[in-house]
């Protein structure tokens, strides 16, 4: 496993690092093996966050007596000192641990950022947490090129995480300031939020950009890691074959679909939206045509019924025409 510096925080991490979106989906017994697997496999770097349900809990079980081998960050939307002191202690009661290594502002609006850094914000938490030995290190996560913008520009900002993948080159020149100002790059969302098929090409791309620190998919299974892991160890450039993959793959799913982040959440009718464009992807891109209207069948709430209210909207962090989008699924599924 190759190992990079994280930036200013002199942290060693593994290349490939562990996303803990998924693992809301299995158990705290499958955490501990996975925990334990990636021990031995040397992948050192974790990835979590509050608003992760379970994630912070399942983790702090499977890191039981094995702790200090790896590296954790977490995060949180608290935008006030009150709310992230709360969050802190919270996190480090779930992860069951006396520190935290990275404790990252969970992507803020500019509007939040310009709250954050005020008096009373939550940076004079997350400062105070650093001094009193609570957290390691301070960084950032957005979604957005302004506030990504702005983060390379804050001296306490010392990792920034954005989202980085085949489809999603936006960030480029960014990601490649962040070495120039020592800054460590997470690479999130390396398959496009569920959107890349082929995980092996997904992972290769991001570690093949020097300026990626770590790349961190989501992990749920043994499967799941020991692809990635083989992704990451095969150091050879991209082939000839594997970057005209990479322009199909472009062309065929464009900007404009679904990353899964969740941030629409919660529709006023109660659709799981980015369900229905999950399965709305099995139909249109992937030649799964049974397979996308069999799992569209089990939602409980159609497309069908959007009430256009464009709350959604307004939540997502990619500016999607949710609702444009909802309709054109409706059309296919439900007619």
């Amino acid at each position: 496993m190759e190992y990079r510096v994280l930036g200013k925080t002199g942290l060693k991490i593994s290349r490939l690092g562990f996303g803990g979106i998924p693992i809301q989906r299995v158990d705290a017994a499958q955490t501990r093996v996975l925990m334990l697997q990636m021990k031995d496999a040397g992948i050192n770097y974790i990835d979590t966050a509050r608003g992760y349900t379970v994630s912070e809990s399942y983790l702090g079980e499977a890191l039981e007596g094995i702790r200090e081998h790896f590296v954790i960050a977490t995060k949180s939307m608290a935008r006030t000192a009150d709310a992230m002191a709360k969050d802190i202690d919270l996190s480090l009661q779930n992860l069951r641990t006396d520190y935290i290594d990275l404790y990252q502002v969970h992507n803020p609006s500019e509007k939040d950022l310009q709250t954050v850094i005020a008096p009373g914000g939550a940076l004079e938490a997350l400062l105070e947490a650093k001094k009193a030995g609570k957290i390691g290190h301070i960084g950032l996560t957005a979604h957005s090129l302004q506030v990504f913008e702005k983060a390379l520009e804050l001296e306490w900002v010392e990792t920034i995480m954005f989202p980085y993948n085949i489809v999603e080159t936006q960030g480029e020149e960014l990601i490649a300031k962040c070495t120039e100002k020592n800054i460590g790059f997470i690479c999130m969302k390396p398959l496009a939020g569920g959107a890349l098929e082929d995980g092996t090409l997904a992972v290769r791309f991001t570690v093949a950009n020097p300026h990626v620190t770590v790349t961190i998919p989501g992990m749920a299974t043994q499967e799941e890691m020991a692809e990635n892991m083989a992704a990451v160890n095969n150091t050879s450039p991209l082939t000839e074959e594997e970057l005209q993959e990479v322009e199909r793959i472009r062309k065929t799913l464009g900007t404009q679909f679904c990353r899964r982040c969740n941030y629409c959440a919660p529709c006023s009718v109660g659709i799981s939206i980015p369900a229905v464009f999950l399965f709305e992807g099995y139909l249109s891109r992937y030649g799964l045509e049974e397979w996308g209207r069999q799992r569209y069948a089990t939602l409980s709430v159609k497309a069908s019924a959007c009430i256009g209210c464009g709350d959604c909207e307004s939540r997502c962090p990619y500016n999607l025409p949710i609702r444009e989008m909802m309709k054109a699924a409706s059309e296919k599924f439900d007619t």
